[in-house]
């Protein structure tokens, strides 16, 4: 018997088919139940009737409890007032595994409990769709840097030195020496972008960051992509043409899990009508910032408030350019126009969810590059190789990282970030 999944089941309207998957719910008693199985590709409601249906199949399916596995067969039919528009009427029930009383019951459970249960809690018809909606963009994201010419060049995790500074750093023994779980790919990305030209790198990276705030995360996953010759207006060309381009594809391939979540779609479609990203300047936030209240001093790094307020400022990802140098990474090259500027931009997500992208184009001088690493204390040792970049064939070169839990709390319109990775690492959190 063919083996289907819920999601496909409109390919075989008629005939008898096989599902395996878990017991979602039931209900019905005496002559007739209805089965909710979820397959992980969706739900499909199974009807069962005494006498047609071997009894000891139906009495199989009364002894079913919630999250028991199974396989059941029947004959699909399609019935819009079922869950996905198809039924199984049902000719089979056999189970696999019959579970112990579930943990997770229909009543209000709080914070704590779900995340002490996550390993259960990614089973439930919320989180289904939010880890779907994950996987459509890493997989966009992928599919648009192939369209655009990037090769993908893993970096490694074990690191010999820090990207961003050494306050957030995971320090762990290598074999007797100091190491540590990398902040970031962007560095490898650099070198790698001299041999390749157009590279990215995407994989989970770690800051031990002492925050307790719904918009950060101890481990989360990274794309980092990195253009030889490129300047700053190309990082933020191709950050804008890679953001419209997952908010499309989710729309297109995810918009039923979309609507599982409750998510308001018409700011979601703005963003891919062809209006540009907004672009302004540091100096120009703060003419935003001030009169709407924000308390930060001009010249310092923009707090999660501030982020708020211009991303509802614009209905649209809100770019912001033209840093002070004194907040922004050692590598930043500076403004030509203005030596207290550095060349950066940040990718400000509207509706309130803050910073999804970082970047800017990257120092060319060794000269200008060991100052900055004295100027941030850093060991020139460490960067020994880095260095070596710019002493090699050194050219203009842009990039940025995108945080994709951060990409998929906006999409998915969620409250907190742990909700947008299966396993979330707080400062917290550590199980399961």
């Amino acid at each position: 018997m063919t083996r289907a999944t819920v999601d496909r089941l409109s390919e075989y309207v008629g005939q008898e088919v096989e599902i395996a998957g878990w017991l979602f719910n039931k209900r019905g008693k005496g002559k007739l139940q209805f089965l909710l199985i979820r397959d992980g590709t969706g739900i499909v409601q199974g009807v069962a009737f005494r006498g047609e249906i071997d009894e000891a199949d139906f009495e199989a399916g009364l002894a079913l409890t919630q999250e028991s596995s199974l396989i059941a067969a029947g004959t699909v039919r399609e019935d819009k007032r079922a869950p996905g528009g198809y039924e199984l009427s049902l000719s089979s029930i056999r189970p696999v595994q019959i579970a112990e009383e579930y943990p997770i019951s229909p009543k209000a459970h709080g914070t704590g409990f779900l995340m002490d249960h996550r390993h259960l809690w990614i089973r439930s018809r919320r989180q289904h769709a939010v880890l779907r909606i994950r996987d459509e963009i890493v997989r966009s994201i992928r599919d648009y840097m192939a369209s655009q010419g990037f090769y993908l060049v893993d970096a490694p995790i074990f690191t010999p030195n820090a990207c961003e500074g050494t306050s957030t750093l995971f320090e762990t023994d290598y074999f007797g020496q100091e190491a540590y779980l990398s902040q970031s790919g962007q560095l490898y990305m650099e070198a790698a972008c001299f041999a390749l030209g157009k590279v990215y790198c995407f994989g989970p990276t770690f800051r031990a960051e002492k925050s307790k705030t719904r918009r950060h995360l101890t481990e989360f996953w990274m794309m980092e992509p990195e253009i030889a010759f490129g300047e700053l207006g190309d990082a933020m060309d191709l950050a804008e043409g890679l953001v419209r381009s997952i908010i499309e594809r989710t729309l297109e391939e995810r918009r039923g899990d979309l609507e599982t979540l409750e998510r308001d779609l018409a700011p979601l479609e703005k963003v891919v009508d062809d209006s540009p990203f907004p672009r302004i300047t540091y100096d120009r936030a703060f003419e935003i910032l001030g009169p709407a209240g924000s308390d930060t001093p001009f010249g310092s790094d923009l707090g999660g408030g501030d982020e708020t307020i211009l991303g509802e400022h614009f209905d649209r990802p809100l770019m912001v350019t033209h840093w002070p140098k004194e907040v922004k990474a050692f590598y930043m090259e500076t403004d030509p126009d203005d030596p207290t500027r550095v060349l950066g931009v940040d990718m400000i997500a509207p509706e309130g969810y803050g910073v999804i992208i970082g970047g800017g184009q990257r120092m060319e001088s060794l000269e200008e590059l060991e100052k900055a690493i004295d100027d941030h204390d850093l060991p020139q040792e460490a960067f020994a190789w880095f260095k070596d970049l710019r002493r090699y064939g050194s050219v203009r070169h842009a990039g940025f990282g995108m945080g994709l839990e951060r990409v998929v709390t906006w999409i998915c319109g969620l409250d907190h970030l742990r909700e947008a990775i299966p396993f979330p690492r707080t400062m917290q959190r550590l199980y399961p």
